[in-house]
């Protein structure tokens, strides 16, 4: 029997290049790599710590239903749900929670990062610790409890491996000590979920190397429906310095050395050095040039693939998706209901 792995995406708005290099073209590729027992849900139970808009919230939802199809989610091969249509999620964070020391949550790192977001800092700006504890206090409950429901999502599925970045790991780790903690009070009964730490490339934004791309700044963001005319604007106008030096991992150099990351991603020249070698003598408007064209080209089958989605294929994907996910959930959440003593 294959190891089950499983992760999902917000539908928090639109999917930039980031999104596809950090996730979507891993989960693919785990996929077809035949090891596993595939997973890949849209987490819109998450999404609502941002308290979104209700139509906006179910207009993402289905796009994104549309994305993973259009990357290469394939419904035979992987298990593709939406989060909120298995409520044996809810469930078990709901069991979880009591298990959770509060003081835990206060310290994950992505908690503060949040925190200090509503501060609305400009950069380098100083704050005091009493400003931070008011936004803590004003922060959302689901918002720092986020850590439970990403445990419960993954052990709910017996899921033994979790395909992650280094930014979340800590939340992985915290998972893998509330299983602990829940098998030692109530025997073994989760797997203690494992990373899988994949290969991504750290896209920055192009109209700030030094910011992580992000949809919070979308001049600086290549998402993946952008027009062709789109995506040769954003990358002609991409902040670089005031040399013409194609080189990478030079300091004061971020700006070009992000674009060849991206340029070393889309292309799939793994070889930064030879990338570098074939610009040489050449300037950063030539360079621009190439990679908006590598770009649009990266972009285009995922573009006509989405078109040709109809809302009914997207519906009977993820309704076939979420019986299969429901069934393992149901065992499961009936198992710990059994352990805990809410079942005789």
């Amino acid at each position: 029997m294959k190891p089950r792995l499983i992760s999902g995406i917000q539908p928090s708005g639109k999917l930039h290049i980031g999104n596809y290099l950090g996730a979507l073209k891993n989960f693919v590729e785990l996929q077809n790599s035949g090891k596993y027992e595939c997973f890949f849900f849209i987490a819109d139970l998450h999404a609502l710590t941002e308290n979104p808009d209700p139509k906006n919230l179910l207009k993402n939802t289905a796009d994104l239903v549309k994305t993973f199809l259009a990357v290469g989610l394939n419904p035979k091969k992987s298990i593709i749900f939406i989060q909120s249509q298995v409520p044996a999620h809810y469930e078990l964070y709901q069991i979880l929670a009591p298990l959770m020391p509060v003081s835990e949550l206060m310290r994950m790192t992505a908690f503060k990062e949040k925190v200090l977001q509503t501060l609305k800092l400009k950069e380098g700006q100083l704050f005091s610790k009493n400003d931070f504890e008011k936004a803590v206090e004003g922060s959302n409950f689901g918002l720092a409890a986020y850590p439970v429901l990403m445990t419960a999502d993954i052990v709910l599925y017996d899921a033994k491996f979790v395909p992650v970045g280094d930014d979340q790991l800590q939340h992985l780790e915290l998972a893998r000590a509330l299983v602990r903690k829940f098998n030692s009070k109530y025997g073994k009964t989760f797997i203690e979920p494992q990373p899988l730490i994949t290969e991504a490339s750290r896209i920055m934004s192009l109209d700030d190397p030094k910011k992580k791309m992000s949809k919070s700044r979308p001049a600086g963001c290549l998402f993946l429906d952008d027009s062709p005319t789109i995506i040769r604007k954003k990358i002609m106008s991409a902040v670089t310095d005031s040399g013409n030096e194609i080189k990478a991992e030079i300091e004061g150099k971020e700006g070009i050395g992000n674009l060849i990351l991206l340029y070393s991603a889309l292309s799939g020249e793994k070889n930064i050095a030879l990338i570098e070698k074939r610009y040489k003598g050449k300037g950063y408007g030539e360079f621009k040039r190439d990679l908006a064209e590598i770009a649009v080209e990266a972009l285009a089958p995922f573009q006509v693939s989405k078109k040709k989605i109809t809302s009914v294929q997207a519906k009977k994907a993820i309704e076939a998706g979420g019986k299969k996910a429901s069934a393992v959930a149901s065992k499961k959440i009936l198992e710990v209901k059994k352990k805990i003593g809410l079942v005789f």
